[in-house]
């Protein structure tokens, strides 16, 4: 079994755990401490937010100022379009900046923020029956 470990830089675990758990995600004591706090996003993904001083024992070099310059887009996937829009809510009741308008593509719908330390996260809801019918129409109509 393969699990992921996003690690993110933060300035304050304290306020990111009140934050993503304002989101309605959990943490994982076994791997979170005083520095470090491991959020559930799924049962084998997993994003390490690290305090700046114990992120810098991991890299070589500095790090980003997500606020000036895009370093990563996270993007979760959605199981509706209300979760979407809850979500969204949620995130900006708890801090977050708006940071692209909602994207609308019919069978694709999502939006995107910025946490407290500027990450930019996306959520995204995919009808899949109709992803289906578009990619059946495009075959044959080709």
């Amino acid at each position: 079994m393969r699990m992921i470990f996003v690690n993110l830089p933060v300035k304050s675990v304290e306020a990111s755990r009140r934050f993503f758990g304002a989101l309605g995600f959990d943490f994982n004591p076994q791997f979170s401490n005083e520095s470090t706090a491991c959020m559930v996003i799924e049962e084998n993904i997993f994003a390490m937010l690290l305090e700046h001083e114990r992120f810098q024992d991991f890299i070589t070099g500095a790090i980003s100022d997500a606020t000036k310059a895009t370093e990563v887009l996270t993007c979760l996937s959605a199981d509706s379009r209300a979760q979407v829009d809850d979500t969204l809510a949620k995130a900006l009741a708890a801090g977050a900046k708006p940071w692209k308008p909602i994207l609308d593509m019919g069978p694709m719908y999502g939006c995107s923020f910025q946490d407290l330390d500027g990450h930019v996260w996306e959520l995204m809801y995919m009808d899949q029956a109709a992803m289906a019918e578009v990619g059946e129409a495009a075959q044959v109509g080709a």
